[in-house]
């Protein structure tokens, strides 16, 4: 059983009111109609007035969202922090999520004998194929069915989804003499960097020469195509539906919205954000904001 007062002691939060002895048994949006006495949430401020409807539970809010709402209902039990979305995060992390348990390969899992790889700090689901020549990095999660190709570099803390393909041959064809289309050989590799994260069905291809890089803590969400030769850096987000074409350069902390298309050999400056369903065929500056098909600038961050 989770005791609120061990919540409050993860957030470093030293005391609230209607803190003893009171259990938390649910996670859930303040907005559920069944969020109760032993339910917790989080509230932004702009949704401060929702409080009004609760009776019970506990609910993570701002510290000013804190002085508003200890007027607004009494009886709820409000916890002050400086952000508490992420607070929330925290306590979801920390107490409803089953963690990995680490050294587990399933049985079905298929390993080269050449791969470098701890068996006893990472998590392999069933089926997941991991070719020869890869290296996989502590804390490392694969999901079930996923395919690991050739040389892949896959480092500490990354997670992989299920019913991906890492390092796969990429769409590159040249005309020979017979006007017949000969694929190009991909010779490179694909290199995820510590804590890269991919989500379901996302397929990253390896590069024709060098590497495919997905920089640090790069999160790619579900149905993400990264094609070959992509250079991503640190921090930025890859979301559902997106098509990366060859050789793009991605920035740091750069947003990339559902479904956008960028073109091939394109550059996306840093800090950038591109609109959902973007189609990309020029160049993007840093902290600038472009939408639409073809996309445009609409202003800067």
């Amino acid at each position: 059983m989770i005791q609120l007062t061990d919540i409050l002691r993860l957030l470093e939060v030293s005391h609230v009111p209607a803190t003893e002895k009171r259990e938390i048994k649910h996670a859930q949006a303040i907005t559920d109609a069944t969020f109760g006495l032993h339910s917790i949430g989080w509230c932004s401020d702009k949704n401060i007035d929702l409080l009004r409807s609760l009776t019970h539970g506990t609910v993570i809010v701002s510290n000013a969202g804190y002085e508003k709402g200890t007027s607004l209902n009494g009886s709820i039990c409000l916890i002050p922090v400086d952000n508490p979305r992420h607070a929330f995060l925290k306590v979801l992390q920390a107490f409803f999520v089953d963690q990995p348990i680490y050294g587990e390969i399933n049985a079905s899992a298929q390993i080269d004998s050449s791969v470098l790889i701890n068996r006893n700090t990472v998590n392999i689901a069933a089926n997941v194929v991991i070719e020869k020549g890869c290296s996989i990095g502590e804390n490392v999660t694969i999901g079930a069915n996923s395919v690991i190709k050739s040389d892949t570099i896959i480092e500490d803390g990354c997670k992989i989804g299920a019913n991906c393909t890492i390092g796969g041959i990429g769409f590159g064809y040249e005309l020979n003499e017979e006007n017949a289309y000969e694929l190009m050989p991909h010779i490179g590799n694909v290199h995820l960097k510590r804590n890269v994260e991919i989500g379901n069905n996302v397929c990253v291809d390896k590069a024709v020469m060098g590497s495919t890089l997905l920089s640090e803590n790069v999160k790619v969400d579900n149905l993400v195509h990264i094609a070959h030769g992509v250079q991503i850096g640190k921090n930025s987000l890859i979301i559902a539906n997106s098509m990366i074409a060859g050789s793009v350069e991605i920035g740091e902390n750069v947003w990339v919205s559902p479904s956008t298309s960028i073109r091939q050999k394109l550059v996306v400056d840093n800090d950038a954000l591109i609109g959902m369903g973007a189609v990309v065929v020029k160049n993007v500056d840093a902290s600038s904001i472009v939408a639409g098909n073809p996309a445009k600038p609409l202003s800067k961050k």
